[in-house]
């Protein structure tokens, strides 16, 4: 994959050399993500940030990570604040923000909107989320999350790798994306843990065994994380239901908290969620009795969006090699956030 100029849309057109690419560039980002550094390699560059579905980790750490490079951010929030309310089409609105943008970071609801957006762009676009379809930035730092916990459990690769896959399988883009690059692996067993109705698209579950990958799918939760490396629960994704009563009817169907995991889960299993977590008492997936457990990674995984963020906006305006000649020391206080 060649970086320079290219767009984000899909997790797709990635081979395992670019993950390793994007995870080398993302490893040399922890200084300045840190706070230990900061440079100004993107000095005057510009992002235009398009975020047409609510959105808080994405947006904000799209934002960060294009600040701590140097460069500034102008956003457009919602519909309607913008020229789309009007009637203006993608097309008409990728011609002229890309006059206006080095690169843009885009989410929206509609499946495909994001490419479609792409092709009238002049300049690279990142896909932060288009409907049910796709999540590409979101898989990258769940998989270098997964890769770092690894190596801190004292594995070296994600050869081997088990992961349970929990919630609203269906609409769930994050785990979409993430099962595509689970492709690229060896001998990965990936447990799919949902409703029926909410279960895994069943051509995602068959590139995955065409791949080889074991995937095994169930409904039952508490047996089911046995014996896995990663749990990853994800939430109800009721804005793409028809109504809140129909996402009520799957509400809470999977809850994890502490009594669960010592019970069920290995010692060292990881738990991922790619946020946010619903902690209302009707939902919450991710109990609150969880929040210091060691193995509680979600908050990790939010810290790591930067780092792969800040690698992927030095890859496609191509300053990787110029990072650290703009750089310099950082004279703030900034000991006790990290």
């Amino acid at each position: 994959m060649k970086f320079p100029g290219s767009h984000i849309i899909s997790i797709e057109p990635f081979e395992r050399a670019d993950i390793e690419r994007v995870f080398t560039v993302a490893d040399k980002m922890r200084p300045y993500a840190l706070r230990q550094r900061m440079t100004k390699v993107l000095d005057g560059a510009i992002l235009g940030s398009m975020f047409f579905e609510p959105s808080t980790r994405t947006r904000v750490s799209f934002g960060s990570a294009f600040n701590l490079l140097g460069g500034e951010v102008r956003e457009t929030i919602g519909f309607a604040s913008s020229a789309i309310a009007k009637g203006e089409s993608l097309y008409d609105t990728a011609r002229v923000l890309s006059g206006y943008s080095d690169v843009i970071t885009m989410r929206h609801p509609d499946v495909g909107s994001v490419a479609e957006f792409a092709e009238a762009s002049r300049v690279p676009v990142i896909n932060g989320g288009d409907g049910a379809n796709e999540h590409p930035t979101q898989a990258l730092l769940d998989l270098y999350t997964i890769r770092k916990e690894l190596l801190d459990n004292g594995r070296n690769d994600i050869d081997g790798l088990r992961i349970a896959l929990i919630g609203d399988l269906k609409h769930g883009r994050t785990v979409h994306s993430l099962c595509k690059l689970l492709c690229l692996y060896r001998n990965v067993t990936v447990t799919l843990i949902s409703p029926q109705e909410l279960a895994m698209p069943g051509e995602i579950v068959e590139k995955m065994r065409s791949a080889g990958l074991t995937v095994h799918e169930s409904d039952v939760m508490e047996e089911s994380i046995g014996h896995v490396d990663i749990a990853y629960s994800t939430r109800i994704q009721e804005e793409r239901f028809a109504s809140k009563a129909e996402a009520d009817l799957y509400r809470g169907r999977y809850r994890l908290n502490q009594a669960i995991y010592t019970r069920f889960c290995e010692p060292n299993t990881v738990i991922m969620h790619p946020l946010p977590r619903d902690s209302r008492a009707d939902a919450n997936e991710l109990d609150n009795d969880l929040n210091n457990n060691p193995n509680l990674a979600i908050f990790r995984q939010t810290d790591n969006g930067v780092l792969v963020r800040m690698a992927l906006f030095t890859l496609v305006l191509d300053v990787v090699d110029l990072v650290d000649k703009e750089s310099r020391e950082v004279h703030w206080y900034t000991e006790r956030r990290f």
